[in-house]
């Protein structure tokens, strides 16, 4: 057998397939032999899968002619609008790259403005929760049976005293939560799951400068947060539920969060 140190570029050719065979059981027994390795690899194959589900579909489409014409240079390329932010931030995070074009704000101040803090964490929010909301046995990094050890993991991450919200009251129980990144620093991301499977996620930064609070929606019939930015943090509520329901979780996420910054 081959013994040589692995790392983490060798999950990465293990999920591309790219991995020699004869170096597979050597690989094996060293993610057997480290536990936290073998965590990043499902978190990996987790998130391919879900990337999977979401743009396999666009494999099979044709590639569009202009498109195609300004490939093989038989068209000059025209300089193009700039794109929004959504889609930079997707290009450079390959993590948080679910949504759709044509998202939309409608804030406090009406639709169609745009604020680069509101629009990026909105989108962060929205984004981790397709891929995590989704997911069965990988959806969170620590249970709600561990609360005390998440709740404390996550605000010495994020850096702030962090209280997951008792959402029972709206039918809804915590599932755990994950760390995750957020422009240059981190998100704490709260799951949580009501008695028919519908899932909401509470998304939490201090990555803002702003102040506001609105309602976006990424993609159209795609889930809605409803979010506030206030003294140094951000707080995005994540669901697909009528927008009236969504809002009243939201709002009672929200009291509780502050009140636990608070105390």
């Amino acid at each position: 057998m081959i013994r040589r140190d692995f790392s983490e570029r060798d999950i990465h050719m293990a999920l591309d397939g790219e991995l020699p065979a004869e170096e597979r059981i050597a690989y094996d027994a060293w993610l057997d032999a480290n536990p936290e390795m073998k965590a990043k690899s499902a978190r990996f194959t987790a998130d391919r899968t879900a990337l999977r589900a979401a743009f396999g579909n666009v494999l099979d489409e044709a590639v569009p002619e202009r498109l195609r014409k300004v490939v093989f240079g038989e068209a000059p390329l025209k300089t193009a609008a700039p794109r929004s932010r959504w889609w930079l931030a997707a290009a450079a995070a390959a993590i948080l790259v679910m949504g759709g074009l044509g998202g939309y704000f409608a804030g406090s101040g009406g639709i169609g403005q745009e604020d680069p803090a509101e629009d990026l964490l909105a989108e962060q929010a929205i984004a981790a929760h397709v891929i995590y909301a989704a997911e069965k046995r990988h959806a969170v990094e620590v249970p709600a049976s561990d609360k005390d050890h998440l709740q404390t993991w996550l605000s010495n991450r994020v850096g702030l005293k962090l209280v997951a919200p008792d959402l029972t009251a709206d039918g809804f129980e915590l599932v755990g939560g994950r760390l995750l990144p957020a422009g240059a620093g981190k998100a704490a991301m709260l799951l949580y799951e009501d008695g028919k499977g519908q899932r909401l996620s509470l998304f939490v930064t201090t990555e803002t400068t702003a102040n506001a609070k609105g309602t976006y929606m990424a993609a159209q019939n795609g889930p809605e947060a409803v979010y506030w930015l206030d003294k140094g943090y951000g707080c995005a509520v994540v669901g697909s539920l009528p927008r009236e329901q969504l809002a009243a979780v939201a709002k009672s996420a929200y009291t509780q969060l502050v009140n636990g910054l608070a105390s």
